[in-house]
């Protein structure tokens, strides 16, 4: 094994474990770090005992890098592997998983991902994506540090630029915009007309009470820029969790349906968003969905399964999932030029 592959497998798994951030950022480093050296200069530098002495290279880094040069496999790695379960498909899950083309809903270190857009596409498109959405998040959230108008226009030359290396993959451009209190979303319009995808998400306020946030959520998904409403009821369930918001929520899903809105499938572990009642009343209500990981490392792209075994468990036609379309079919809904249409 080599060192890069070995650190780069334990920044996955704790990833994919949602340990701390700057545990796996820590391995995520050092890999760059060795990448830029080249193996012959690490080897040269294990071997001298000055790896160390490198920035990004701390002791467990180090060790990891000495233990996979002898030609073991690094004790650590290995008591990931038996820590970390992969992925559990569930009853139904690996069909629909096997007909998604792309995400939705990932972010990067613009904001409050912890890898760069670089390292965020190429392990999408190293799962066998499509295509994959890069929403980071808007100016409010700024806990997690949501781009301004300015920040987002530079990240839409970034966007383009690592896009001329990466065909056919495609990455994406759009945001996760805060849904406001009064319903409108945090961000210029005119920018978020420029964007492929625009995921709408209440982050604020989830205790409000439940006819304002239902009026909050009605205007969020008509909102002509709107294409995905993110993880509806705010909900965690993991840990101390944090219990759903109050809302109609067929109200808000035929407003979804009419306008052609799609419900996200957040499929985060300490998310799965929507609850099972709620994902069943959506499917009644006629609308689209978007089986998403909402992913903040590369580890945990793979979370796609835990939505779609839900999607299947609660009878969401895969016709009426986005993320099993082709790109140039996404952007025709998200422009406003296809039934169920947006814009």
């Amino acid at each position: 094994m080599e060192p890069v592959q070995a650190l780069e497998q334990i920044a996955l798994l704790l990833e994919r474990s949602l340990a701390p951030a700057y545990r796996a950022r820590a391995f995520r480093t050092a890999t760059r770090t060795l990448r830029e050296l080249g193996p012959p200069e690490v080897r040269r530098r294990t071997e001298a005992g000055t790896l160390e002495s490198l920035k990004g290279i701390g002791p467990k880094t180090a060790q990891v890098v000495r233990e996979a040069l002898a030609g073991q496999v690094p004790e650590y790695l290995t008591k990931l592997e038996s820590e970390v379960a992969p992925a559990a498909p569930g009853e139904g899950g690996e069909e629909l998983r096997a007909l998604l083309r792309g995400d939705c809903h990932l972010h990067s270190d613009w904001s409050d991902g912890g890898s760069p857009i670089e390292e965020m596409g190429r392990a999408a498109a190293a799962l066998g994506h499509e295509w994959a959405v890069l929403t980071d998040h808007s100016p409010r959230l700024a806990v997690a540090r949501g781009l301004s108008a300015e920040r987002l226009r530079e990240q839409l030359d970034t966007v383009a630029a690592l896009n001329e290396t990466w065909a056919p993959f495609r990455l994406l451009t759009g945001i996760e915009c805060d849904i406001l209190d009064d319903g409108s979303l945090d961000q210029d319009p005119e920018l978020l007309a420029r964007l492929g995808v625009v995921v709408v998400s209440v982050h604020s306020k989830l205790r409000m009470d439940a006819r304002a946030m239902t009026r909050r959520m009605v205007r969020a998904v008509r909102n002509p820029h709107a294409d995905v409403l993110g993880h509806c009821t705010g909900r965690l369930i993991t840990e101390r969790g944090r219990p759903e918001s109050h809302f109609d929520a067929d109200e808000v899903f035929a407003a979804c349906a009419e306008s052609g809105t799609a419900v996200e499938i957040n499929s985060r572990p300490e998310r799965l968003d929507p609850p099972r009642r709620l994902l069943r009343r959506a499917v009644a209500a006629g609308t689209l969905f978007s089986v998403d990981t909402d992913a903040h490392a590369p580890g945990q792209l793979d979370w796609q399964i835990f939505g779609c075994a839900r999607a299947a468990e609660c009878g969401v036609p895969a016709e009426r999932v986005v993320t099993t379309w082709s790109a140039d079919r996404l952007l025709t809904w998200t422009r406003g030029d296809a039934p169920h249409a947006k814009r």
